[in-house]
């Protein structure tokens, strides 16, 4: 069985599915391939934070075009967007220096960020210990989603109003470029021919080019993160990122004083160890996801970072936790890890092979704040339009 389309995307996570929106915008006849019954993978495996702020100037630019994105989209068809901004709450000098220069960074680039005093936090976010806050730094534009219910409501929205296709439960065993178009076979059997197929996920590009996958500078990072049962008569505003998320997050390395402040850490503390830095965000039920950690393997070697949690780094977060934001109850009712690749020297993997097929994956924690401005871009970039 034999079809023709303008492009095919394998992978129906947030990357590749906001490829497809592009091209679908662009007057395309797009198909968009899931191994998975459901998209599964980091997309559905994060906070849903969609923050701008916590980015370098380079994919700044695509998470603003990203944000300005969710909210169009909302307004036609609900994908769980919550527009409350996102809070930097520090917690010495230190890291209030860091936000001071970050808001002045935003302000020469024309993003507003409105610099908090120690009051002001206590005001705007419940439950935050006073002995903790020294000063925060608000972005009101930025928006949260439910990251397990929106991929699946932006996938029903393109189907219905932008005419996509989708085919899951369909793994690619064979992509070739064929007399300067691109084909793949499925493996039940169906082939498709299309004039170009963007891969936009790693088990793909691994299983289809297992050579390039060996050359590449991939890593893979394990996130834990944990959920709450649903708070009792309390509510938390937007995205909240504390202390250790001002120290790691790389809109701060482009602040002054930043390597000065990083070179001063303690370097054999558990924080170190296990990548933790402590974020807050409340879903619809009311419950409060929190985390997270993170640890490092080559994406070869993605077994020696284990398929189990690791109780002791629940535990820290959980304690770190209720030093910043005392919650109603710190009862945990869900606990899972995230997956996501990213590479070593670079902001994101990208391959072409004969003009046809292009490989784009690695694009670690800026998926869900930065794909969709990317895309755009990137897909701009490959049909020449």
């Amino acid at each position: 069985m034999r079809a023709a389309y303008d492009l095919i995307i394998i992978g129906g996570g947030v990357l590749g599915s906001f490829h497809a929106y592009h091209a679908l915008k662009r007057g395309l006849h797009v198909l968009l391939v899931e191994k998975d019954k459901v998209p599964r993978g980091a997309t559905t495996q994060n906070f849903g934070q969609v923050v701008p702020s916590g980015m370098n100037t380079k994919w700044q630019a695509y998470g603003r075009q990203s944000l300005q994105l969710y909210k169009e989209i909302q307004q036609e068809f609900d994908i769980t967007v919550r527009e409350e901004g996102s809070v930097y709450v520090a917690s010495n000098e230190e890291e209030m220096q860091l936000i001071e220069e970050l808001a002045k960074i935003n302000k020469a680039n024309d993003y507003t960020a409105v610099l908090r005093s120690k009051k002001e936090c206590l005001q705007i976010l419940p439950g935050l210990n006073e002995s903790y806050v020294v000063g925060g730094l608000q972005f009101p534009q930025e928006v949260t989603v439910e990251p397990r219910t929106m991929i699946h409501r932006l996938h029903a929205y393109m189907v219905k109003i932008l005419g996509l296709t989708i085919q899951y439960q369909t793994t690619i065993i064979h992509c070739e470029s064929e007399a300067g178009n691109a084909r793949v076979q499925c493996s039940r059997g169906q082939e498709y021919i299309a004039k170009k197929v963007i891969i936009c996920n790693g088990n793909e590009f691994k299983s289809l080019y297992p050579t390039l996958f060996a050359k590449s500078d991939l890593e893979v990072s394990k996130l834990q993160m944990m959920q709450t049962y649903p708070q009792k008569a309390y509510t938390l505003p937007g995205s909240v990122l504390t202390g250790w998320s001002i120290r790691r997050y790389e809109a701060f390395s482009e602040c002054p004083s930043y390597r000065e402040i990083k070179n001063n850490e303690a370097k054999e503390s558990l924080q170190q160890m296990w990548g933790v830095h402590i974020l807050f965000k409340q879903a619809i039920d009311g419950s409060v996801i929190l985390g997270d950690s993170h640890q490092y393997a080559d994406a070869s070697d993605i077994d020696d970072l284990g398929y189990e949690l690791d109780m002791d780094i629940d535990r820290f977060m959980i304690e770190e936790a209720k030093k910043i934001i005392t919650l109603p109850a710190y009862e945990i009712k869900h606990r899972w890890f995230g997956m996501y690749s990213q590479c070593k020297n670079g902001d994101i993997f990208q391959k072409t092979i004969d003009d046809t097929i292009h490989i784009v994956t690695g694009i670690g924690g800026k998926g869900m704040t930065g794909s969709a401005g990317f895309a755009k871009e990137h897909i701009s970039k490959i049909f020449n339009v």
